[in-house]
């Protein structure tokens, strides 16, 4: 009977390790429940007890480090300074890099919802600066007692950058300790880029991870040329087989973006480290 209670002890206390252990990040804040990639958003997963908040980082015109998955104004929810929509006709044409921040900031991006995330609450909300998401999570944190966030930050290049001009300017803001934040990106140069910097002593010993759709394990490795901390792949492309193999590598697998309970359930019976969700209340839930 006792060796049954310690047997059953043991299998209680590796659970509790476990989900302790379970990396949820919340997808450009959390874009199910708030506008994406906006302070609201951040602020929200951090209440609902998300600790790595997920997000992108574009360039404006005077190279202002502004956090946007596009690199122009969505017309799915994005709002003119004089309060009509953005058209999808002229989306393309209202870069992020042919403009200066204090312009980007007048455009709404949250009052109009979202079509494809009906829980979304509507409410007012621009692209924030990098630094002053940090700036605002660090202090909601501190205030409420929380954990410092940590931040996984997705350098997109697109055509109208490179990583020698991005990667240096998002290292500015990082004043932040190194273990706080990863960069990830799907642009190999950019990871490439950042390693190069790393070995050089000139940017911080942070985490990196290599973001993918369908790219394999192997394949990906071979042609980013070196060992990332994280393998991030579209979630259906994952198997158990996967997830073994990169941890035999010591890489730990964070799949995106996995918004089923059921997927996330059986994400983590195959023994991801991690998934990257639109709706954290789910996955705490």
């Amino acid at each position: 009977m006792r060796l049954l209670y310690f047997q059953g002890l043991l299998m209680m206390l590796s659970y509790v390790t476990t989900a302790q252990s379970f990396e949820v990040q919340g997808h450009r804040g959390c874009r199910g429940l708030e506008p994406e990639n906006t302070i609201p958003a951040f602020l929200k997963a951090l209440e609902l007890g998300i600790v790595t908040l997920e997000l992108d980082v574009v360039l404006s015109q005077d190279h202002q480090v502004v956090v946007s998955h596009d690199w122009y104004f969505n017309a799915r929810f994005s709002t003119k300074p004089d309060g009509t929509p953005v058209r999808r006709a002229e989306e393309k044409t209202l870069r992020l890099d042919q403009m200066p921040y204090d312009r980007i900031k007048r455009y709404d991006v949250g009052q109009r919802g979202h079509a494809d995330f009906p829980e979304q609450k509507a409410q007012a909300a621009y692209k924030p600066l990098l630094s002053e998401v940090i700036a605002t999570a660090d202090a909601y944190a501190q205030q409420h007692q929380l954990p410092l966030p940590q931040y996984n930050i997705e350098i997109k290049t697109e055509a109208h950058t490179t990583p020698e001009i991005i990667c240096p300017l998002v290292a500015q803001v990082l004043t932040i300790p190194a273990e706080r934040f990863c960069i990830q990106s799907f642009d190999l140069a950019v990871l490439r880029y950042w390693k190069a910097q790393q070995e050089k002593g000139t940017f911080s010993n942070n985490k990196l991870s290599v973001l993918v759709t369908m790219k394999g394990l192997t394949r990906s490795l071979k042609e980013l040329g070196f060992r990332p901390d994280i393998f991030s792949p579209q979630y259906r492309f994952i198997s158990r087989r996967t997830v073994r193999k990169a941890h035999d590598l010591g890489i730990r697998v964070i799949p995106w973006t996995v918004n089923e309970l059921q997927t996330m359930q059986h994400l983590q019976q195959i023994g991801v480290d991690g998934l990257i969700t639109d709706y954290p209340n789910r996955f705490k839930k």
